[in-house]
C-alpha cells in the first residue's frame, strides 16, 4: 500500500476540479446529445409510415358517394413488406366502415377524426407498436349526403426503433467517452506542464546547501509563485547575512584571543623553567596545558573561519597530497621531536583538485590530532598515495599506534568538541575540520583500525577525478 499524503496539493485539487465537472457534465451531454440525435431518427422512421398511409389513401376511390379500396394481393404483400418489422394497416370508411386490412388495428386510435396526421405508440397482437393515423375527404359533399372522412391506419413493431436507439446511445456514449478522455489528457498536460516550474524550482532550492544560497532567479517562475520565491529570497539573504556576521565574530574573536593566550602560554612555559615553590608545579602545569588547548582553539576557530573564505573565494586547482605533506615536514618533524613523537612519512604522488590552503589544513589537524592524543613515545606516519581498487582515488592517511578510538565511538568523533578519552590537550575540533574539508572536496573521511590493530589511522579518500569533475561542473 502506497502511504497517503494528507497535505494539501495543488495538482490534487486541480484533478478534481476536473474530474467532478467532467463526471457531471460529460453524461449531462451525453443524454442531451442523444435526445436530440434520436428525434430527427424517430421523425424519419415515421415519415416512412407517412408513405404507406398515403399510398392506402391513393388506393382509396369514390363511387357515386361511396369509398371503395382497390387492394389486390401482390399490393397487400408489398404494403407489408420490410426487413425488420412486422407491418399492419386498415383502411376506414367515412362511416367507420372497415374498407380492407387488419380488422383488429382498426380498435387502435379511436374513430376517424378529421385531424390529419396522428402518431400514437400501442400495443398490438401484444407487441408495442408505432401507429400512423392519416384522416382525408374521400367523399365529397353532394346535396343529400355531408363530406365523408376516410382513414388509413398503419402499424410497425419496434425493432428498427430500437436499433436506432441503441446506435444513437452508442454514438452520443463513444462521442462523449473520447471527448470526455480528451479533456482529462488535456488537462492532466496542463496541470503537469503548469507545475513544472514548480518542481523544477523545488528541485534547484533542494540542491543548494548552506555555501550556496544566493537568490533564486528563473525566468519561468510563474506569477502567482513569485511572491514566495521572493519571500525565500529574503529569507536566504537574511541566511547569509547571519551566517556572515556569525563567521566574522568567530573569527574576530578567535584573532582577539590569539594573542594574549599565546603570551599567557609562553609565561606558564617560563614559569615552569624558573623556580617555583613544589606546591605550585601541579597548578602551574594544569594552567600551561588549559592555555595550551585555549590557544589550540581559538588557533582552529581562527583557522576554520578562513578555510570557510577560501571555501567561497578561492578556485580549485590541481595539487599533489605528496608536495603538500612534504612543505609540512620541517614544521612538524620539529613539533613530534619536541612532543616525544616519532614521525614517519611514506609518500607517493597522489594528485587532486583542491584548496591549497584546506588541504593543508586538513593534513595540518590529522597530524596535530595524532600527536596530541598517541602519546609520548609513539609513532606516527603519513602516507600519500593511490588506490589499488578501479577507479583509481588519491588517499591521504595519518596513522599511530596510540590508544586508539574504539569503533563504537568513531562516528562521534567527527563531531565538534568531541575529545577522546586519552587526555592530550586537543580542542575537539580536530577531526570535525577534516571532516568537512574533505565533504567539499567530495572525499571520504574514515576512522580505521592502527597497524597490527593497535592505534588510529584516518583516511581521507578523494573521489576520481573524473567524476570530481563531473561534480564541480554540476555544483557551478
Amino acid at each position: 500500500m502506497f502511504p497517503f499524503d494528507a497535505r494539501p496539493s495543488i495538482r490534487r485539487s486541480l484533478v478534481m476540479w476536473l474530474v467532478l465537472p467532467l463526471a457531471l457534465l460529460v453524461p449531462a451531454t451525453a443524454f442531451l446529445f442523444y435526445r436530440l440525435a434520436l428525434a430527427p431518427a424517430l421523425d424519419s422512421l415515421d415519415h416512412a409510415l407517412d408513405g404507406t398511409a398515403l399510398a392506402l389513401e391513393k388506393l382509396v376511390k369514390e363511387d357515386k358517394g361511396v369509398a371503395t379500396l382497390a387492394m389486390s394481393p401482390e399490393l397487400d404483400d408489398a404494403l407489408r413488406a420490410d426487413r425488420y418489422d412486422d407491418v399492419h394497416w386498415v383502411a376506414l370508411g367515412p362511416d367507420g366502415r372497415l374498407l380492407g386490412g387488419d380488422r383488429e388495428l382498426a380498435k387502435l386510435g379511436g374513430p376517424p377524426a378529421a385531424v390529419d396526421w396522428r402518431f400514437s405508440d400501442a400495443s398490438y397482437d401484444g407487441q408495442p407498436v408505432r401507429v400512423a393515423l392519416h384522416s382525408w375527404a374521400c367523399v365529397a359533399a353532394g346535396p343529400d349526403r355531408i363530406e365523408g372522412m376516410c382513414e388509413a391506419r398503419v402499424s410497425e413493431t419496434l425493432n428498427k426503433r430500437q436499433g436506432v436507439a441503441q446506435q444513437v446511445l452508442a454514438a452520443a456514449s463513444s462521442a462523449m467517452l473520447v471527448e470526455a478522455l480528451v479533456l482529462a489528457v488535456m488537462g492532466w498536460l496542463a496541470i503537469v506542464r503548469s507545475l513544472k516550474p514548480v518542481e523544477s524550482l523545488s528541485k534547484d532550492i533542494e540542491q543548494r546547501s548552506p555555501e550556496h544560497l544566493g537568490p533564486v532567479d528563473r525566468p519561468d517562475i510563474p506569477r502567482e509563485v513569485a511572491p514566495l520565491v521572493t519571500a525565500l529570497n529574503d529569507l536566504f539573504a537574511r541566511v547569509v547575512k547571519a551566517s556572515a556576521a556569525e563567521k566574522a565574530f568567530i573569527a574576530d574573536a578567535a584573532h582577539q584571543l590569539r594573542t594574549p593566550l599565546t603570551v599567557l602560554r609562553t609565561e606558564t612555559e617560563l614559569a615552569l623553567l624558573e623556580e617555583h615553590p613544589p606546591q605550585l608545579e601541579g597548578l602551574l602545569r594544569r594552567l600551561h596545558i588549559a592555555t595550551t588547548r585555549a590557544t589550540r582553539l581559538a588557533n582552529q576557530l581562527l583557522s576554520q573561519a578562513r578555510a570557510e573564505h577560501e571555501r567561497h573565494n578561492s578556485a580549485m586547482e590541481r595539487f599533489d597530497l605528496k608536495q603538500i605533506a612534504t612543505e609540512a615536514a620541517e614544521e612538524w618533524v620539529a613539533r613530534s621531536m619536541e612532543a616525544g613523537v616519532d614521525l614517519g612519512f611514506e609518500l607517493e604522488t597522489a594528485r587532486v583538485d583542491g584548496h591549497g590552503f584546506l588541504l593543508r589544513e586538513m593534513l595540518a589537524n590529522l597530524l596535530d590530532n595524532a600527536i596530541n592524543y598517541a602519546g609520548h613515545g609513539a609513532r606516527v606516519t603519513i602516507r600519500t598515495g593511490t588506490s589499488n581498487a578501479t577507479p583509481i582515488c588519491a588517499i591521504l592517511e595519518v596513522e599511530d599506534n596510540g590508544p586508539g578510538i574504539p569503533p563504537e565511538d568513531r562516528e562521534r568523533a567527527f563531531e565538534r568538541f568531541q575529545r577522546g578519552n586519552a587526555g592530550g590537550t586537543g580542542s575537539g575540533l580536530g577531526l570535525s575540520i577534516v571532516r568537512d574539508i574533505a565533504g567539499h572536496h567530495n572525499a571520504r573521511a574514515e576512522l580505521l583500525d592502527g597497524p597490527g590493530g593497535v592505534g588510529l589511522k584516518v583516511r581521507v579518500t578523494f573521489a576520481p577525478f573524473d567524476s570530481h569533475a563531473r561534480t564541480r561542473a554540476g555544483r557551478a
